[in-house]
């Protein structure tokens, strides 16, 4: 993902994740911070169907949604996916799955023990699919909220 890519990003950021708003400064960090794990998927013609944006981070936390983290942590023992999206079109194809893989090759290539994510719409089955557990962290449980009540932490060890 490329700067230049924010406009179509925050697009299907707004279509997949309409309840879920971040400024597009928060993803301009993430590039910024982390350019390895901010990936984009292109359809046919060259068009993005969808984006995941990934980094290290702290083992059983989640940053809050639409915060800036300023900074990783020195030591991340996990691997945070912080939003994975795509456009209805471009699911059912295994997209999803292949990009769940390429972040686990890179979280263990970046030390990570584990890889974590917010599961939010009602997800937790599919991540469930891709080897993710729910944790309870009774700490993120605020953090949990400021997604929604259905909200989970979850968990994939390495």
């Amino acid at each position: 993902m490329l700067r230049s890519d924010l406009a179509a990003v925050l697009g299907i950021a707004a279509l997949v994740h309409p309840g879920y708003p971040e400024r597009e400064a928060v993803f301009a960090e993430r590039i910024a911070l982390f350019g390895a794990g901010c990936l984009c998927l292109e359809a046919a013609g060259g068009a993005l169907a969808g984006y995941v944006l990934s980094h290290p981070w702290q083992a059983d936390a989640a940053p809050a949604l639409d915060t800036l983290l300023r900074r990783l942590p020195v030591s991340a023992p996990a691997y945070y996916l912080h939003d994975l999206a795509l456009l209805p079109a471009a699911r059912g194809q295994g997209a999803a799955g292949e990009a769940v893989a390429l972040l686990a090759a890179q979280a263990r290539g970046a030390a990570c023990r584990e890889m974590a994510l917010v599961a939010v719409n009602g997800s937790a089955a599919f991540w469930g699919r891709q080897g993710f557990a729910v944790r309870a962290v009774p700490a993120l449980a605020p953090k949990l909220a400021s997604y929604d009540a259905a909200a989970r932490f979850m968990v994939r060890l390495l």
